[in-house]
């Protein structure tokens, strides 16, 4: 079952759960952390806006010259030193320009290393082992987002609301990642020929001579992404529905564990019946979800719903890579994610502001089952796409 696990994608999934743990043993309490320290709503809104289009834009930037200069280790192991530095850095000072910089360090990170890191990943397998490879990969990584919370739970339990202390704590798995970066090997790449330097808009310039099915695809991606708004919205569901924080929380993590339990084998059953058909059964899941949550008041109802919701994001984010990873030269792979991950960040933010506004225009139910009604046309829309054609022949 492993044996298409190399030692690299074994490095990277390690590197990426340690990122994930740190991260995620922060990202429920730093909304609070940030109102402690004087943020309101709206700057804290701001603060993470302007992060999120700092990771979207630089990912497809940091991807292009990726595969200009032929050079993957080297974005890897900046891109997880900047993200682990970072979290210390928001609790040493308070001021608003720092919180900013800091912040805006740990998505610039991001953006630093996510589409080496994911070409990387589609070097180490072949057209028909790209499902599993990236299934492992993203099981490996979101087994960190189930470590993380649980931790700082346990910690706030019996240290209450010393929330400067967990990014410090957060710094220790950070620096495990980096260190591990340091066993990854670079590999041989021929150079491209190109001008001497890289404008930062550089990579939306592939987009014009991209194959058509990579222009199709990601298409229907970014529809599906427009609409696919932050989880937060779901748990705000949830709360709505009259359940208490530790039920919420208690959810979230499940929902990351049903992720982290299935992505993998869902990546191995994908790369048999075809990573299309994955995904739109994954996108089958998502529509009953969020039909599901937008009329739901059962406690029990949600864990199956949240249960559901795990198995979709197991069979859509890890397989919508590798399929993009499949329909585009090789030589191109960093800068191809790099530019789908750059412009579906730039949706996930209008996305949000899109749900947002429906749900205080007009009802939590109104904003969820239009969600689900257009993830339903992408799902038409996907079926009407011919099967892929394989572009990418690496071969193991």
């Amino acid at each position: 079952m492993l044996k298409y696990i190399t030692k690299t994608i074994w490095i990277l999934s390690v590197v990426s759960l340690l990122t994930d743990m740190a991260s995620e043993m922060l990202y429920p309490i730093i909304p609070i952390y940030l109102k402690t320290i004087g943020f309101s709503i709206l700057l804290i809104g701001i603060l993470e806006g302007f992060a999120e289009a700092t990771a979207g834009l630089s990912k497809g930037y940091f991807g292009k010259l990726s595969d200009t200069s032929a050079k993957r280790v080297p974005f890897v192991q900046i891109g997880y030193t900047f993200s682990a530095i970072s979290k210390p850095m928001m609790a040493i000072f308070t001021f608003p320009l720092w919180i900013f910089f800091a912040r805006t360090l740990d998505r610039f990170g991001k953006g630093i290393r996510t589409g080496a890191r994911d070409a990387i990943l589609s070097d180490e397998a072949t057209p028909q082992t790209k499902g599993q490879v990236f299934g492992f990969h993203r099981s490996m990584d979101t087994l960190g987002a189930v470590i993380g919370p649980t931790l700082a739970l346990l910690y706030l339990y019996y240290y209450p609301q010393d929330y400067k202390t967990l990014f410090f704590i957060a710094l220790i798995p950070g620096l495990f990642a980096v260190l591990s970066t340091l066993f990854l090997k670079e590999k041989k790449l021929v150079k491209q020929k190109t001008q001497s330097s890289t404008p930062f808009f550089s990579f939306l310039k592939y987009w014009k001579g991209s194959p058509a099915e990579y222009k199709k695809v990601v298409i229907g991606l970014l529809i599906f992404t427009l609409f696919n708004s932050s989880d937060v919205f779901l748990l705000l569901k949830a709360k709505q529905a009259g359940f208490d924080d530790k039920i919420i929380i208690g959810v979230y993590i499940f929902y990351n564990l049903i992720y982290a339990l299935f992505a993998f084998p869902i990546g191995i059953i994908a790369d048999k019946v075809g990573l299309k058909t994955i995904f739109i059964i994954g996108l089958s899941l998502f529509a009953t979800v969020y039909f599901g949550i937008s009329v739901n008041t059962n406690l029990y109802f949600f864990w199956g719903l949240f249960f559901l919701y795990g198995i979709y994001a197991s069979a859509t984010e890890g397989i919508s890579k590798a399929w993009i990873s499949n329909i585009t030269d090789k030589k191109d792979t960093a800068t191809a994610i790099g530019t789908f991950a750059g412009l579906q960040s730039i949706c996930s933010m209008l996305a949000s502001s899109l749900t947002g506004l429906l749900w205080f225009q007009f009802s939590s139910t109104v904003a969820l089952l239009t969600t689900a009604i257009v993830t339903l046309f992408v799902m038409f829309y996907f079926l009407r796409i011919p099967n892929p054609r394989i572009i990418n022949t690496n071969t193991k």
